[in-house]
């Protein structure tokens, strides 16, 4: 080992902790290799390099680009033995071997083995954590854009049942326990809405995962004079990380990333939840399609909602996340532990929250509701019992106390005797409110039924947000303006990156042929 060391790592150094972070190192490996492309483009372009190093670089990181360059990695951390050679990773086109380091050293010993000393151009003002970095804020940024896209069709599919459903009744429930009559279209877009705050503080995310940390050097700037703006576009972000040590070690970007992916894994979560519920045969308000469903091995009559309880997972696995994040995040600044330990889970966060998203939408798209019995469950146990106690104070001019307790009487007393729908009138109203107040309440017959009718609950919510068939329009129609905007913005940030990409990758080649 030549340089400041005069050895290399011991084969158990090579075996755990190289062997760890080179791993980690495979869901940034196709960008690491646009961030040297940039980086070796404009060192020529400002004089840094000459033209003939410059150009045979580019040509072999080209070559390295397109064998896959260890892009995806085979096989399991093995046992911790002396054998530093049974730690070496198996890639497309490049072996990776812990004992040479982490993926920027392999890369570099790759090259060299290709070109000589020329590859040691590579690291020309700017150090091994810049470059990780750089290729950290480019893999995210693909994966937020990708879980954007899950997101809007996840709202789109949701949003489209609720205007198939307009009129559906259903139950809202608290607790488990039936709270209100509301329909199914109101109920399926309380769970779009939490969806779009997600987008919203995704795109959020993105500007910040869109801005460069490329030739800030290392903590306090570099002395080359890189054009950090120009390396900037030819990457397609949107700005730099002005201060130099803050674009190399800044940590709150990661664990921002982790707690947007568990937000939206929550959200989804508890769809999935109420969507099981609602499947079971206690309930029987929904059936998943046989394609989301998986059979008991043991008995045959089962039908396990098995995607969703894989979305489910995902939550679970995502606090855990979160919560690791965060714990990493928790150091002295200028620790490499943050970058190493979160450039695989982040980005790998991101996916899976994206393939729960996906997979949603796709139940969603399948599932069947028994509108029977929905409206069955809806007309039970007296859900507008709201109703009925504001109409006796304001036809009678009791206190709401008192009118609430009157109707818990009167529904007690229904129940008691075994009637769950059309046991209250204006006569057992009567008896309840003499047990309460000592005086009777005389409300016309028509109108203790239509306090209580399902239906007729529903169509005075008309309030904004409310359940009420006009209400419920709207609200669709201001979902489906959302989605065309989150569209749009999904669509222009793609379209300006694969063309920042496609003319990067383009200019290489031009330059590497001559």
């Amino acid at each position: 080992m030549s340089g400041r060391l005069r050895e290399g790592p011991t084969p158990l150094v090579a075996r755990s902790a190289y062997r760890l972070e080179l791993g980690s190192a495979r869901a940034i490996m196709p960008e690491l290799a646009l961030a040297d492309l940039a980086h070796i483009l404009a060192l020529l372009d400002q004089g840094l390099i000459a033209s003939e190093p410059a150009l045979e670089l580019l040509a072999a990181l080209l070559e390295l680009r397109d064998s896959g360059g260890g892009r995806e990695l085979r096989g399991t951390a093995a046992p911790l033995t002396d054998d530093a050679s049974a730690a070496v990773l198996e890639g497309d086109g490049i072996r990776l071997d812990p004992a040479l380091g982490d993926l920027v050293m392999n890369r570099e010993a790759w090259l060299r083995g290709r070109i000589g000393r020329t590859a040691g151009y590579l690291l020309v003002g700017r150090p091994r954590r810049e470059a990780v970095t750089v290729g950290f804020h480019l893999a995210v940024r693909a994966r937020v854009l990708a879980l954007v896209a899950a997101l809007e069709e996840l709202q789109r599919t949701l949003v489209d049942l609720a205007a198939d459903h307009l009129r559906t009744l259903a139950v809202d429930y608290t607790y488990w326990q039936p709270a209100q009559p509301t329909t199914l279209a109101h109920a399926l877009l309380g769970y779009a809405y939490p969806l779009g705050r997600d987008v919203e503080r995704l795109q959020a995310a993105f500007g910040r995962a869109n801005a460069s940390p490329a030739g800030a050097g290392c903590t306090n700037g570099t002395a080359i004079p890189l054009d950090r703006s120009a390396i900037a576009r030819q990457l397609g972000f949107d700005s730099v990380v002005v201060h130099t040590r803050d674009a190399n070690w800044q940590a709150d970007l990661a664990f921002e990333l982790a707690a947007i992916a568990a937000s939206v894994s929550l959200s989804l979560d508890r769809l999935a939840e109420d969507l099981i519920t609602w499947g079971t045969r206690e309930f029987g308000f929904v059936e998943l399609a046989d394609r989301a469903a998986r059979v008991s091995m043991a008995m045959p009559q089962k039908k396990n909602p098995y995607a969703l309880v894989f979305v489910r997972g995902v939550a679970a696995r995502l606090l855990g996340r979160l919560a690791g994040a965060g714990a990493i995040a928790k150091t002295a600044s200028g620790q490499p532990d943050p970058r190493i330990f979160a450039q695989d889970e982040v980005p790998e966060s991101l996916e899976l929250a994206e393939q729960s998203a996906s997979l949603m939408a796709e139940v969603l798209a399948g599932v069947r509701f028994d509108r029977e019995r929905l409206g069955a469950a809806a007309r039970r146990d007296y859900l507008a019992g709201n109703d009925l106690a504001e109409l006796i104070m304001s036809r009678r001019g009791l206190p709401f106390g008192d009118a609430h307790r009157v109707v818990g009487a009167a529904v007690r007393r229904a129940l008691e005797a075994g009637e769950d729908e059309g046991g209250i009138d204006a006569r057992s109203l009567d008896a309840a409110a003499i047990e309460v107040t000592g005086s009777p309440l005389d409300l016309a017959e028509d109108d203790v039924r239509e306090a209580l009718d399902a239906e007729a609950a529903i169509a005075r919510r008309t309030g904004i947000g409310g359940a009420a068939p006009a209400a419920t329009r709207r609200m669709i129609r201001e979902r489906r303006a959302s989605l065309r905007r989150q569209r749009g913005w999904l669509e222009e940030r793609t379209r300006s990156i694969d063309q920042a990409e496609a003319s990067l990758i383009r200019r290489a080649r031009l330059a590497a042929e001559g």
